[in-house]
């Protein structure tokens, strides 16, 4: 299974946001279940200050639990 091209750019944006010292860690509630979420985004500037771009939220839980790896 291919990973679609927007996944990796988006994946190489993190990477790059990490190198430089760019991420942070927000808590922030769920739009959809309004549940509080640990979100790791990038963090960013404009002309009207900082601009945090969400990429994924920690896993409550044990994540080893909900994700299958692909097979080989």
């Amino acid at each position: 299974m291919a990973i679609p091209r927007t996944f990796r750019r988006n994946f190489d944006t993190l990477k790059r946001a990490a190198r430089d010292g760019h991420l942070a860690l927000l808590e922030c509630t769920c739009a959809v279940t309004g549940e509080r979420r640990y979100v790791i985004c990038a963090v960013g500037h404009d002309e009207k200050g900082f601009v945090f771009t969400p990429f994924g939220h920690l896993h409550e839980g044990n994540p080893f639990e909900s994700y299958v790896p692909p097979a080989s």
